[in-house]
């Protein structure tokens, strides 16, 4: 073969990997239920108190700051910690910076290899070797030699071109991860810290029960010793202040764990951090839900599962492209010679081209098991795919009617509140006046805590309930955003 010829077979194979054909089915966004025209439990309305805060007009969609929502700049500089100190973030991005250098990596495969180098050599042979003449001396001599080789296998059936295709799903897939980690830290940050702030609206509860029983003990003993009051009455006022007392000093317990935990979420170490006490007195924002349809475009965990079925696909096509021969294309050239001056010059120069072509003509059905796995994988990850997308409308769903919900028991515990409160004054005014024992008082009182207790409790559980429902939507998150 000529060198012309040569250059000819080479080019047109380039040709041929260009613009070649690519085995395997070309991907399809996997086919879902067709989502609803609106959620089934819509976003509760403003009740009569405003503890809600109305929607402005920009707030018609989530922001990427979604925590900005609620009002409380101590909030926002925990929120804006996670970027920069949390751990499973920096873990996270770091898997998909190496996913996305995996892209490049592929990548590389459609391009030739080319190696090269110069070696320099002295042999002595045998002077005794079969064949040698007995007056030829000249079994000693150096070697200079300039070489460099290229191989190259063209993409004929499209297997480089589909694993392009799958590390870049898989790249997107690991972006949506982060995004979704991302999300998740941040919204586990909020929860941990309206728990926190309603165990802190608790503790100034019972310290404001502390000092109203204390209060009723001083009553109490003064009337005991007028001879107006029984023993009884003095022990029954003393075990609720030391029961109030002790619940007051167990709320320590959980509020600092949710401390610790804020601290681990935002990069520091809980020995060194602390936040002071301050009772939940936020508005509860109105979180603008959207419509169903685009939730399929806000929620990171749905892309990524999205993207991993794109990345099963591709891998069919991988699998079906080992049924083809692989075609692979060498050439060397350079110089050679026995003397350094005569190195580099046209009579030392060298080249070869050539080529060859593998085909599997026997394999025991490795191939056509591998190809069956890769379908299998593809399916499994669509029904992981669809799975993802019921489950999020389960979340939206769960989180809206717990909002609803929550909204109508705030409003009845508030009228318990305060029927409980009116409770207590009668009764307090007839013991004072002697018309009843400590025991209606104690019992009015005990109502009265348990009332203010659940009211403290459902606000809490509302605040927890929004946070998941801005998870559930996406945190401002949408497609668009995948790389």
């Amino acid at each position: 073969m000529t060198a012309k010829s040569s250059l000819w077979m080479v080019a047109l194979l380039s040709v041929a990997a260009l613009t070649g054909c690519v085995v395997g089915p070309n991907y399809h966004q996997p086919s879902i239920p067709p989502p609803p025209a609106a959620f089934k439990e819509m976003p509760p309305p403003n009740p009569p108190n405003g503890s809600w805060k109305q929607a402005h007009p920009s707030d018609a969609a989530l922001k990427g700051k979604w925590w900005e929502l609620y009002g409380d700049p101590e909030l926002n500089v925990l929120e804006e910690r996670i970027e920069v100190s949390n751990q499973t973030l920096k873990a996270a991005m770091e898997q998909y910076f190496e996913a996305r250098e995996q892209v490049r990596v592929v990548r590389a495969n459609y391009f030739p290899t080319l190696t090269g180098g110069p070696s320099i050599s002295r042999t002595r042979e045998s002077y005794n070797q079969p064949g040698t003449k007995p007056d030829v001396t000249t079994y000693q001599y150096n070697t200079f030699n300039l070489e460099g080789q290229v191989s190259w296998e063209p993409d004929l059936w499209g297997e480089v071109r589909r694993s392009v295709e799958e590390a870049r799903a898989n790249a997107q897939a690991s972006a949506a991860d982060l995004a979704n980690v991302a999300l998740s830290l941040h919204a586990e940050l909020a929860t941990d810290y309206f728990e926190m702030r309603g165990l802190d609206s608790q503790q100034l509860l019972l310290n404001h029960t502390v000092k109203a029983d204390a209060d009723y003990l001083r009553l109490t003993q003064i009337r005991f010793r007028g001879g107006v009051a029984t023993e009884v009455d003095v022990a029954q006022a003393e075990t609720q202040l030391e029961t109030v007392k002790a619940q007051a000093i167990d709320v320590g317990v959980a509020r600092a764990q949710y401390e610790h935990a804020i601290a681990t979420l935002t990069g520091q170490p809980a020995s060194t951090f602390s936040l002071p006490s301050a009772p939940l007195m936020l508005m509860l924002p109105a979180i603008p839900a959207g419509v169903p349809s685009e939730l399929l475009e806000r929620r990171p965990d749905i892309a990524a599962a999205e993207r991993r079925v794109d990345a099963a696909n591709a891998q069919i096509g991988i699998a079906i492209a080992a049924y083809y021969p692989n075609v692979q294309l060498g050439g060397a050239g350079g110089f050679e010679s026995a003397n350094a001056g005569t190195w580099i010059q046209g009579p030392s120069a060298l080249w070869s081209l050539g080529g060859s072509a593998v085909e599997t003509l026997f394999d025991a059905g490795r191939r056509h098991a591998i190809t069956a796995q890769a379908r299998d994988a593809y399916e499994a990850q669509a029904a992981n795919y669809r799975e993802s997308v019921l489950q999020a409308f389960q979340e939206v769903e769960d989180n809206l009617a717990a909002l609803r919900i929550l909204n109508d028991e705030a409003q009845t515990q508030t009228a318990a509140v305060n029927a409980a409160r009116r409770s207590l004054r009668i009764s307090t005014n007839r013991y004072r006046g002697g018309v009843t024992t400590y025991l209606e008082v104690l019992t009015a009182q005990t109502a009265q805590l348990a009332d203010e207790s659940t009211q403290n409790d459902i606000t809490t559980r509302q605040f927890a309930a929004s946070v998941q429902l801005i998870k559930a939507l996406g945190g401002g998150w949408d497609r668009t955003q995948l790389p």
